[in-house]
């Protein structure tokens, strides 16, 4: 017989999903507001400018970034007219292609970050003081499935607006 959570468990799943849905509705009405893109355009951009030379096979970002093939190809579609990103054959993968991050597309991703980092502020940071903000890291890092292996250093300061 299969194991089943606990009624703790089970509140627990459903204050992650509400409150991480919440959480990202409100972040992104924000830059939706000050006029910045969807923030699955942001994440695209931080996954390739964060890459080794700006460029990543397509697969690898979408797999990053985790949406549907039928949504990131419209997404990379809209990225690339507006000169974000270049597809680019891939030369070992003729399937497949890799994207670069353009200067434009850098440009934008820099741009967005203070207003980011404020709205993450405005709705989860505020609420919490820097140890909560360490263990609930810490718990909800236990559930990825590389274990939230990426240093904080590393986030900080390539999310940041000067990197």
């Amino acid at each position: 017989m299969p194991a089943t959570s606990s009624d703790l468990v089970q509140l627990a799943w459903a204050n992650l999903v509400r409150t991480g849905s919440t959480a990202f509705q409100r972040v992104e009405e924000d830059l939706k507001r000050l006029g910045h893109p969807p923030l699955s355009w942001y994440d695209v951009l931080w996954e390739l400018e964060r890459a080794p030379e700006g460029a990543l096979q397509q697969s690898e970002v979408q797999a990053r970034i985790l949406i549907a093939q039928y949504n990131f190809t419209r997404l990379l579609d809209r990225l690339e007219k507006a000169d974000l990103i270049r597809r680019v054959p891939c030369k070992i993968d003729g399937r497949s292609n890799v994207l670069h991050i353009t200067d434009t597309g850098r440009a934008l991703r820099r741009g967005m970050w203070p207003d980011y980092d404020a709205a993450i502020f405005e709705h989860v940071g505020r609420h919490l003081q820097e140890g909560e903000a360490e263990t609930l890291a810490g718990l909800l890092g236990k559930l990825l499935p590389d274990r939230g292996k990426l240093p904080l250093k590393t986030r900080q300061s390539s999310r940041g607006a000067g990197t």
